[in-house]
């Protein structure tokens, strides 16, 4: 069976949508690749749909409450202000995936944002979730600003960028990109399809 890659930004309450669903939803194993939303926007020109029309922002909020509500989550808690500058998360997720605890801890540092409202954008509330993964705050502290990660960040991202995915979450499954929590369903359709690689 292809490998499915889950593209997602820990800033993003619709990534966190679709991690709290992709087990359930999605055959096989699937690999999650941290990418930075903020230095993807700026390879794309684009801009996050929570900054500038206050009213588009209401009802992108709105929907994400009641998609959480279908979905038999808890409700929604924004961080305020929200959204913020996530860099410092996203290079804890990226060093966390070497230490096999990732998974822990972006489902606690996702929980923590949007369950309980915590503001992801301040460094403390980033460690205090590593921490609760099983993590040493002090050691992702660090690596939060070794050169190799944020090195590594960088190129994850900009080869999502060449990739096509222009925004988290996003599933790509040999080459077809599957963008927004509502698609998770239509990409565990193709992955089922897909059948083995030849």
């Amino acid at each position: 069976m292809p490998q499915a890659t889950f593209y997602f930004d820990l800033g993003s309450p619709f990534a966190y949508l679709a991690a709290e669903r992709i087990d359930e939803v999605m055959p096989g194993s699937v690999h999650w690749q941290p990418i930075s939303l903020g230095a993807l926007f700026k390879l794309t020109g684009r801009s996050s749909w929570a900054l500038g029309d206050p009213e588009r922002r209401q009802a992108g909020m709105a929907e994400v409450e009641r998609r959480a509500l279908s979905y038999e989550l808890p409700p929604l808690r924004w961080p305020d202000p929200w959204p913020g500058n996530y860099l410092v998360a996203m290079r804890a997720v990226t060093f966390a995936q070497g230490t096999g605890r990732a998974r822990e801890f972006v489902t606690r540092a996702f929980r923590n944002a949007f369950q309980a409202g915590h503001d992801l954008s301040i460094p403390k509330r980033v460690f205090e979730a590593a921490a609760d993964a099983g993590l040493d705050p002090k050691e992702v502290d660090e690596a939060t600003r070794d050169p190799e990660v944020k090195l590594a960040l960088r190129e994850t991202t900009g080869a999502a960028h060449e990739l096509g995915v222009f925004g988290v979450p996003t599933l790509a499954i040999d080459g077809e990109l599957f963008w927004g929590d509502d698609r998770l369903e239509d990409a565990a359709t193709h992955l089922g399809q897909a059948g083995p690689k030849r």
